[in-house]
């Protein structure tokens, strides 16, 4: 049975790279799964992908909290789930501002509820990114 490629992309690459632009200023970088589904979307379903990113970003930046602090709730809710995207807002939370002290109340609190694997994965990611802002300068 031959398989069939992807199909061509649908819309321009200037729009796939907007799309993709919001990533890289928020925590430096397009993260592997953004470039994957914005390069399938962009080929299989360019409006569905519009719709997902217009939503992301109404609900990423509500009007009643500053960048930081939506990034650390974030933080603080992947963490709570354990999720491998809580270290992607825990860099947004730090390139929009967040304090080691806000970084570490938010790992305390998600403790609280979520226990001991919260606690440690936190304090991994935490230390990680320090690690990476001391080899950047």
């Amino acid at each position: 049975m031959a398989h069939e490629p992807l199909p061509e992309r649908k819309i321009d690459d200037s729009q796939v790279e907007s799309y993709r632009a919001i990533y890289e200023e928020l925590i430096g970088f397009v993260p592997p799964r953004i470039i994957a589904r914005t390069d399938f979307l962009a080929r299989i379903d360019p409006g569905l992908l519009d719709m997902q990113e217009a939503v992301r970003k109404h609900a990423m930046y509500p009007d009643c909290f500053d960048v930081k602090t939506a990034q650390l709730m974030l933080f603080g809710m992947l963490l709570m789930m354990l999720s491998d995207a809580t270290r992607l807002h825990a860099i947004a939370a730090r390139r929009a501002g967040a304090t080691w002290e806000e970084m570490s109340g938010v790992v305390s609190l998600a403790f609280l509820f979520r226990g001991l694997p919260a606690a440690n994965l936190g304090a991994q990611i935490i230390q990680e990114i320090a690690a990476g802002e001391q080899s950047e300068g």
